[in-house]
């Protein structure tokens, strides 16, 4: 069963960057953006979450939390925090239990490597009851989410 807009999103914990336990319900009240990315330290996913860094100031403006998931490691997404300068916890679904439970998860680059389950680069606006306001889930993983949209959709949440 995929998830859809108006759902509520499905609570969660998991480790951040800091091994320190993070919770979806945690933001009750706030608008949240979970951020899904394939890998920590390539590329795209590195554009991505720069991006958010870059533009965090407005997204707090907005009354938005931002976070960022991957299979990584927390010691991974710590050494790719502090690299970038990230502001927003980076946190590790290494189990792969919230990609599979958001309906994110894809084999990535199947014959070239092993990883089989890996999230899609994906996005979900939660409004301030953690309801989904809005879903991307990108199947070619060069491609970056639409942040314009992802910022008109927390504009229009009261």
């Amino acid at each position: 069963m995929s998830l859809k807009v108006g759902d509520v999103a499905p609570d969660f914990t998991l480790f951040n960057q800091d091994t320190q336990p993070v919770s979806l319900n945690q933001f009750k009240g706030k608008k949240v953006v979970l951020s899904f990315f394939p890998f920590a330290n390539t590329s795209v996913c590195t554009k991505e979450m720069c991006t958010f860094r870059d533009d965090l100031k407005e997204y707090e403006s907005l009354d938005a939390q931002v976070l960022g998931i991957s299979i990584d490691s927390p010691f991974a997404l710590k050494l790719f925090q502090e690299k970038n300068n990230y502001q927003f916890p980076l946190l590790s679904d290494i189990n792969r239990v919230v990609c599979n439970i958001y309906g994110t998860l894809a084999v990535f680059a199947p014959g070239k490597f092993d990883y089989q389950n890996v999230s899609k680069r994906s996005v979900f606006v939660l409004d301030r009851n953690g309801v989904i306001q809005y879903i991307e889930i990108l199947d070619n993983p060069g491609n970056e989410p639409n942040y314009n949209a992802i910022k008109e959709t927390l504009a229009k949440i009261q």
